[in-house]
């Protein structure tokens, strides 16, 4: 587990976003790359920035962050235009913007319910997006094929000026077998070799979780960013979580942890998929809401319906409400007082749950969680919706380019990355407060 950093500062007690001084035994050339993936990373996260605000934000002197930029507008990375308008005398500086259009990653993400596969350009931007539905029982292996066939059809749109720098994939790490049981696994070796095998026309591809990965997307682009201890929670079939403290994501063996809805916390309740009893999944999903209100099993039209109709003022359904927020609470206050986050964030199933019983989760929280824990703690509701696990996917795939921008044609000749794929998740998110984004 990495260690912990206060919010803003770096590891060694830098400022995150200035640069610093080159490593000792660090050549020039590997200083320049460095700096060349710190402004990289920089235009990616925060968007189109003018060479004035890096040369502020990185501490470097105007012919440095000049001939940067100039490198990685070569490279067919970034432009560099003059601003729209310019507010004051004088020569404008030039605004580096990241080629979306251009420069893009495969994100593929396998859910319960459906499989989706995105094209999304560097900064960010879904430029395409493909989708079809998961039949109940198909499993992983089995989801490759259509995926595959997303991503071929994506690609006949590609212009031939464009460039694929990489690819990763999202993986529920729950599942229903044809029988109807419950399946916990996620994704592996042998998972990322057949994704490899059938997807050719990228340069390799990373596999993670999909809590892990979504928790990840909330980082950097959703309600958590700045934070740097949180646990992102995520309602499927199942409840997993992705915990990201100092500004990393933590996983556990070969990348298989998170699975917080196996916490027992009500050893007399319900059994559980994973032949355990009165696991905390069993207590907030919406099977549990749906039970709670006297209504038949469903999916997510008929858990939406009771949350519409506690809304309007069924005592039943409300009830019903209380009753699954206040096990939520329960099991958010046992994971605040391991991972002390400043931050939890609600997403898939459990947001909308969430957003209805906020006060009944609260008020557990104040009964159980330590008060020096509980007076920085905040709760949110995910924000990026069902493009969670794509954003934070193209996040995983552009971590090789921004590390190293101008070794981009060895990236695309290169199908693995032993690095990445040993531990693919802990990757930081560098240019962010609590990791180290700033060149040597």
């Amino acid at each position: 587990m990495v260690t912990p950093t206060r919010p803003g500062q770096a590891r060694d007690g830098r400022d995150p976003e200035r640069a610093a001084p080159g490593a000792p035994g660090m050549t020039q050339e590997e200083t320049r790359r460095r700096n060349l993936g710190a402004v990289l990373r920089h235009v990616h996260v925060h968007g189109p920035t003018s060479r004035a605000e890096l040369t502020s934000r990185f501490g470097l002197n105007r012919s440095t962050i000049g001939a940067l930029a100039a490198d990685l507008t070569a490279a067919g990375l970034v432009t560099e235009e003059a601003p729209t308008s310019a507010r004051r005398a004088g020569r404008p500086s030039l605004v580096v913007r990241p080629r979306s259009a251009q420069v893009y990653t495969h994100a593929l993400s396998v859910e319960a319910d459906r499989l989706r596969a995105a094209r999304i350009g560097l900064g960010g931007r879904i430029l395409d997006l493909r989708e079809v539905d998961r039949p109940g029982g198909m499993s992983v292996f089995d989801a490759i094929g259509p995926l595959a066939g997303l991503v071929r059809d994506m690609q006949r749109a590609v212009t031939g000026e464009a460039l694929l720098v990489g690819g990763a994939v999202a993986v529920t790490d729950t599942t229903r077998d044809r029988d109807g049981r419950i399946r916990i696994g996620g994704p592996d070796e042998p998972l990322r070799a057949a994704f490899e095998a059938e997807l050719a026309v990228g340069p390799g591809l990373v596999a993670g979780d999909l809590a892990d990965i979504a928790g990840l997307a909330e980082h950097v682009r959703g309600v958590a960013v700045g934070v740097d201890d949180l646990v992102y929670l995520h309602g499927d079939l199942g409840v997993s979580a992705g915990i990201i403290v100092g500004g990393r994501l933590v996983v556990g063996h070969r990348g298989h942890g998170g699975k917080v809805g196996h916490m027992v916390v009500n050893p007399y309740g319900l059994p559980c998929g994973c032949g355990s009893r009165g696991c905390w999944e069993t207590e907030i999903g919406g099977a549990a809401l749906l039970r709670h209100a006297g209504r038949e099993p469903g999916g997510p039209p008929a858990v939406v319906e009771v949350l519409r109709a506690a809304a309007d003022g069924d005592r039943t359904a409300q009830a019903a409400v209380r009753q699954v927020a206040d096990w939520l609470g329960f099991g958010v206050a046992n994971l605040a007082n391991v991972v002390n986050p400043g931050l939890v964030v609600f997403g898939g199933s459990l947001r909308d749950i969430y957003v209805a019983g906020a006060d009944t989760v609260r008020r557990r929280l104040d009964t159980m969680v330590l008060p020096a824990f509980r007076e920085h703690l905040r709760l949110r509701a995910a924000t990026l919706g069902r493009d969670a696990a794509l954003i934070g996917a193209a996040e995983l795939a552009f971590a090789k380019l921004l590390a190293d921008p101008l070794n981009v044609g060895a990236a695309g000749r290169s199908r693995t990355d032993p690095t990445l794929l040993a531990d693919p998740l802990n990757v930081g998110v560098e240019g962010r407060s609590g990791a180290d984004p700033t060149p040597a």
